[in-house]
């Protein structure tokens, strides 16, 4: 039988976070994914990856909300939950504490995101096109 180590059934869970941060997921579901036990897990997280299941769950959804924030308009009350946050000011306090500021502060300091906004190259060249076609048309001699 193959010796596999502890710290990739942790690898598992942190995977899991890192691809479903936005679902509803708890240090419950990330244990049974690395197939241990909540407090044997938590402290082998801890311990692996320097931060507890919880809070670097909370850190993947608070990098996610900075972007959104970055390059969306969306609201700050509809980024908390696309993120898989449940409540906007917990959401505030633990952005706030994370950046320094507030989400609404942490938009203000990018551009807006109509700046970001990218046309599909099928609309540029069908608007990008002569209304107009002029080809030909003025240097043939007009025929009676």
């Amino acid at each position: 039988m193959l010796f596999v180590p502890p710290v990739r059934h942790l690898l598992r869970a942190k995977d899991l976070a890192d691809a479903r941060y936005s679902e509803a997921l708890g240090v419950d579901d990330l244990a049974r994914a690395a197939g241990l036990s909540r407090a044997h897990f938590s402290r082998e997280f801890r311990r692996a990856f320097g931060e507890s299941p919880h809070a670097y769950l909370l850190t993947r959804r608070l990098e996610r909300a900075a972007a959104l924030l970055r390059t969306t308009d969306r609201s700050v009350a509809d980024i908390c939950f696309t993120v898989g946050l449940q409540s906007v000011g917990s959401f505030t306090t633990s952005f706030t504490r994370t950046y320094g500021m507030s989400p609404t502060a942490y938009r203000e300091t990018f551009p807006p995101a109509s700046a970001h906004a990218l046309i599909p190259t099928c609309v540029l060249r069908a608007y990008g096109r002569p209304q107009r076609s002029t080809f030909r048309e003025d240097t043939q001699p007009a025929r009676p």
